[in-house]
């Protein structure tokens, strides 16, 4: 056949990762050629790089539909990560005004509860070096979980 419509239950799982680059690869092009391409699918890190437009639906509600990129954006970034040579003092600084701050390795920070102009505007009050100060984008299973609030999981 050659269907206008092409619906799709978790396709991906099982496959190995050329099967999921091929599967990928096939629903792009299907979709490419104008037809609509319904993927159901768990896999929050395959839907990031394979799809473009999200459904969500929570416990029969539409929850959102929009695009992978608006529906991330919604979510506020909650970590910044701070490359510094001061990091022991920048660490006691930040947690001083209310932040939560972890180290992944020496000289590397990684700061919730303060945006990256805070931390940086803190960093040049006291003098300290900053080498990076990133702001952590949220993944998709992080945005689809703020939104469901756990709605859309089997209780």
């Amino acid at each position: 056949g050659d269907p206008a419509t092409i619906i799709l239950d978790e396709p991906v799982n099982g496959l190995d990762p050329d099967g999921v680059r091929w599967i990928r690869t096939l629903l792009k092009d299907l979709a490419g050629e104008g037809r609509t391409v319904l993927v159901s699918s768990h896999l929050m890190s395959e839907m990031a790089v394979t799809a473009e437009h999200l459904v969500v639906i929570g416990r029969g509600r539409l929850l959102a539909d929009t695009t992978v990129d608006d529906l991330i954006a919604r979510v506020a970034v909650s970590r910044v990560l701070v490359r510094s040579p001061d990091a022991a003092p920048l660490r006691d600084a930040l947690v001083h005004t209310g932040a939560t701050v972890t180290g992944r390795e020496p000289g590397l920070l990684d700061v919730g509860g303060a945006s990256a102009e805070s931390i940086g505007g803190l960093a040049a009050e006291r003098g300290f070096v900053l080498h990076e100060l990133t702001p952590q984008r949220a993944s998709l299973e992080e945005a689809f979980m703020e939104l469901t609030n756990g709605q859309g999981l089997p209780s």
